[in-house]
């Protein structure tokens, strides 16, 4: 992606926060967000904005021997999104703390290492869980 293409992703309104999270990965949150929701216009901003992000994202869990992908692929529901993370909800437990989150943006992937933190059952028996965004990735092969 162009330094061209991401500085549109800015001047459709959506201001970047100052986060320690690494600049492709924001540009990567912000390339989603813009695609997703292109007349959304951003509230009030602060440090860890979040925004509500109702789509459907595909998890690849990652292999905590080798780093490598692995399994089939999940698709869960997104809850919230921020530069620094993501929050979502998933039917089954998941079998790794490390995933590649991969978004459509407007017919592009965008894929981002999530580090799972923190982890709760629902009372619909569902899970909600949330993360924080490591780096930008490649996107992992997509088939089922």
């Amino acid at each position: 992606m162009s330094q061209g293409t991401i500085a549109g992703y800015r001047d459709r309104g959506w201001a970047m926060c100052s986060t320690s999270a690494d600049e492709t990965v924001r540009d990567g949150v912000w390339q989603a967000l813009s695609a997703l929701m292109p007349d959304m216009q951003p509230g009030e901003r602060r440090e860890n904005a979040r925004y509500n992000f109702p789509y459907l994202i595909r998890l690849t869990m990652i292999s905590e021997e080798d780093g490598s992908p692995h399994g089939s692929p999940v698709v869960v529901v997104g809850r919230q999104i921020s530069e620094g993370g993501l929050g979502f909800y998933h039917p089954k437990p998941l079998t790794a703390r490390r995933m590649i989150a991969t978004f459509d943006a407007a017919g592009e992937p965008v894929s981002l290492l999530l580090e799972l933190l923190w982890c709760r059952s629902t009372q619909q028996g569902w899970y909600e869980s949330g993360g924080r965004f490591v780096a930008r990735v490649p996107t992992p092969d997509l088939s089922f």
